[in-house]
């Protein structure tokens, strides 16, 4: 499976709408896209294509198939710190942090563990791949390079590769970032469940001064 989400603007704290149809119907393939809108005035302000994939048991030759093995365990880790948000309520107390390498305000790559704090949508139990969608849209933060009071690195995408469903409570991000020398950057990140590896992630970013 892969899920493309551009960012077109930002998202508010108010009613959205989500729109879904299928651009590619298909037995063992296709391609759907969604598109949040402002609940008022209509704008789009996420697209999301994705690729669904039969999933069925496939007779694989000796030593494929078989996940990467996890990051320390949860257990192991350090609760994130987190002074550069003020709010009482932000993005980041929607998930329980455990730091197992880096850490959120420190420059340079970081292996961090989540756990859902809160559902997704009130009323509806989170599933592990939104699970997995919410922590990773973090990774170009956990990673950052750049002093977050000087300067901005914001990601106009994500794009999220799944070799396997994820499954169970906490989920792991080992995230890296690069800047080039032109005002933009990469983020990547190998993405994990208990179970051992499950996708990997990018996101662009662009860089500037504040």
């Amino acid at each position: 499976m892969r899920l493309s989400f551009d960012i077109l603007r930002p998202v508010p704290v108010a009613p959205v709408r989500v729109t879904a149809r299928h651009l590619r119907p298909g037995r063992r393939v296709e391609l759907v896209e969604a598109t949040l809108t402002g609940a008022t005035d209509n704008e789009p302000l996420m697209r999301l294509t994705a690729w669904r994939m039969r999933a069925e048991a496939v007779p694989l030759p000796d030593g494929l198939g078989a996940s990467d093995p996890p990051p320390a365990p949860p257990e192991t880790g350090e609760p994130g710190s987190f002074s550069f948000w003020r709010e009482p309520v932000a993005y980041h107390r929607a998930l329980d942090w455990r730091f197992v390498a880096g850490q959120f305000e420190s420059p340079g790559p970081a292996t961090v563990w989540t756990r859902m704090q809160a559902p997704l949508v009130l009323g509806e139990e989170t599933t592990p791949l939104e699970h997995l969608l919410v922590m990773t849209d973090a990774a170009s933060g956990v990673s950052s390079v750049l002093d977050w009071g000087k300067w901005t690195f914001l990601n106009v995408d994500l794009d999220v590769h799944l070799e396997r469903a994820p499954a169970g409570d906490w989920m792991a991000m080992d995230a890296t970032t690069r800047i080039g020398p032109a005002g933009t950057g990469l983020c990547t990140a190998v993405l994990h469940d208990a179970s051992g590896r499950v996708g990997a992630s990018a996101q662009s970013l662009l860089v500037a001064p504040r």
